[in-house]
């Protein structure tokens, strides 16, 4: 996601070599005129966006560290809506009655479970109704992913009305004491007059705290002028980018924040149940401009691991007693941090590595299966002490996970290199830093 605009910005930024340099900037500015418009920005928002940063740019003096610094100060101001809640707001009464709409394909069932796991990790009991019947077996896809996640949710079996599943929900969730309603409502490949009728009924019987509008990230100027059309129709509150992963251009971001008015309120970075992100504009910005957001990531640990764990895993870690049990639960764990790309894309620097790995995953690549079967090869006391494995061992492990002896010594020396990398980590400020952003994250929840 934006890899067209940051790498756009990067050699924008590098044609300012000197100082007071107007032909320079003239040039930094076309070039990142061309890079906007490439990134299906609209016009009008690329015109006033270059504007601004030229001003910015000839009061702070022409150079390489001013033109950086306005490009990030006026992408962080086109981004923030004034007056506009950010990530998920609470009613001040539960539950908060969430309307989630969109046009079909657009990922609105798949990001609202993603929203509803989000929430799940924070503490929050969730419900989400099954109120779209009208694409064929969107209940059954619901009953599935929610089952899979152990996330709760409400159908009326053969009710046809959508309005009378969502009432009912509404009384299970305040009967139920549950903190958030979710409304997965139907769609269409189109705007139609049904759609929007279904939906108002929806909106006026629920009285819902928030409206959500799930929008394509591939779709372009197409979905700003959807999200523009339900707006009018129904008054979002905010909107949910998915499929942010697969669009390198990113623009889509920048106009429905300028042109719309909407505030972004969360982006689907995978395709993991994980894989949802608050849309925090000076985070999003800082991670364009390839400075990383370990803010996020914190966040993002301190669901996960659990503050006991991790201080019992870092002291064995310092010990050197981190075994293969230790491995096969952190890579767990890892797992439901979401995608591989999206995690290396919060660390500082790693912006480039991650474009690179794409989407490696944790389940099925030929390296995991590989390690997964080496381990469960082993016996109970061989995973508790990686110091029994002599080549008798070995040749045992290496036949019943289906390998060489070769492929065995390999990963043990890999995992005994990582080991002891992580024991050299673990004595510097480095993890210290992270514990202390994990816990003031866990503050927040």
């Amino acid at each position: 996601m934006f890899e067209v605009i940051s790498e756009s910005f990067k050699s924008a930024v590098n044609k300012l070599r000197f100082v007071d340099d107007e032909k320079a900037l003239k040039n930094a500015l076309e070039t990142l005129k061309k890079a906007l418009l490439k990134a299906d920005v609209y016009h009008k928002v690329v015109k006033e966006l270059l504007v601004l940063i030229e001003e910015e740019v000839r009061k702070n003096g022409i150079g390489q560290k001013h033109f950086l610094n306005s490009i990030k100060s006026n992408l962080e101001n086109v981004l923030r809506i004034k007056g506009s809640n950010q990530g998920f707001v609470f009613a001040q009464k539960p539950p908060t009655v969430v309307l989630m709409t969109g046009l079909q394909g657009g990922g609105k069932t798949t990001s609202t479970v993603k929203l509803a796991n989000y929430l799940k990790l924070r503490g929050k009991r969730v419900l989400i109704a099954a109120c779209d019947l009208q694409r064929l077996a969107a209940v059954e896809q619901l009953k599935q992913l929610c089952e899979l996640n152990e996330l709760e949710l409400f159908w009326l079996e053969s009710e046809k009305k959508p309005l009378k599943v969502a009432q009912a929900a509404l009384q299970k969730a305040k009967s139920s004491l549950f903190d958030v309603l979710l409304v997965d409502t139907a769609g269409r490949l189109a705007i139609d007059a049904m759609l929007m009728d279904e939906l108002k009924d929806l909106k006026d019987s629920l009285q819902p705290d928030e409206i959500f509008y799930i929008a394509d990230a591939m779709s372009g100027q197409d979905g700003v002028k959807t999200a523009g059309s339900f707006n009018e129709a129904l008054g979002i509150s905010g909107v949910i980018l998915s499929k942010f992963d697969a669009d390198t251009k990113g623009g889509i971001a920048l106009s429905i924040a300028r042109q719309l008015g909407i505030p972004l309120r969360f982006i689907g970075v995978g395709e993991k149940i994980a894989d949802l992100e608050a849309f925090l504009p000076e985070r999003i910005v800082s991670r364009i401009m390839g400075e990383g957001d370990l803010a996020t990531l914190a966040e993002k640990t301190a669901t996960i691991i659990d503050e006991k764990e991790a201080k019992k895993l870092s002291q064995k870690i310092k010990k050197g007693e981190f075994n293969f049990n230790d491995f096969l639960v952190q890579m767990e764990s890892v797992k439901k941090l979401g995608s591989m790309k999206s995690l290396l894309t919060m660390i500082p620097g790693l912006s480039n590595v991650a474009s690179q790995v794409k989407d490696l995953d944790l389940d099925n690549s030929k390296e995991i299966v590989r390690i997964k079967a080496m381990i469960s090869s082993m016996t109970p006391k061989e995973r508790e002490m990686p110091s029994l494995l002599n080549n008798a061992r070995k040749r045992r492990i290496a036949q019943g996970a289906g390998l060489s002896q070769v492929e065995v010594n390999r990963f043990l020396k890999q995992f005994g290199s990582a080991a002891k990398l992580a024991r050299k980590f673990s004595g510097q400020k480095g993890m210290e830093s992270l514990m202390q952003m994990m816990n003031q994250a866990r503050k927040q929840f």
